[in-house]
């Protein structure tokens, strides 16, 4: 008992997280395995900085039009039209966009109107507002998120 103790204190959890102690049933490698999912699912929702996009819109920009883009982009402003992307797409809290989204994995803390698809994921957080339908192998939707449209969960493409 004492060495799953040492292992679990030794690995950092998100901060909404707790370690109450009590392990009996889980050996070694469950708890890296267990604690390694925690880790991923929360990494795009509290650890990523603005060094970890390749282009951030700033909330002073308003663009219309269609956005084409494959490295991590972060929306602050506004945008309305269509966004196509071959990579993450997190949409920030003040952030409005009225726009279709297709891209490998969304992250939604702001205000969406229009329709989701993801390759990967899409994340609805707390602070996140979604007037649309989502299409993806894997949808998560915070407690307190705003969800108003169709989900619709489809298996992962094989690689």
């Amino acid at each position: 008992m004492r060495f799953y103790k040492e292992v679990v204190q030794k690995l950092k959890f998100p901060n909404n997280l707790s370690y109450d102690g009590y392990f009996t049933n889980f050996n070694y490698i469950s708890i890296i395995e267990v604690s390694a999912r925690i880790l991923m699912t929360d990494v795009y929702n509290d650890f990523m900085e603005d060094a970890d996009f390749d282009t951030i819109l700033s909330p002073d920009i308003d663009f219309t039009g269609t956005l084409h883009f494959e490295k991590p982009f972060c929306i602050r402003g506004k945008v309305s039209g269509e966004i196509n992307a071959a990579g993450l797409l997190v949409i920030d809290e003040n952030a409005v966009v009225n726009a279709n989204i297709h891209a490998l994995r969304v992250l939604i803390r702001g205000q969406v109107k229009g329709d989701v698809t993801a390759v990967e994921k899409v994340d609805v957080t707390l602070t996140g507002k979604l007037a649309g339908n989502v299409t993806s192998p894997e949808i998560y939707m915070e407690s307190g998120c705003i969800f108003n449209g169709r989900c619709t969960m489809v298996g992962r493409n094989p690689e």
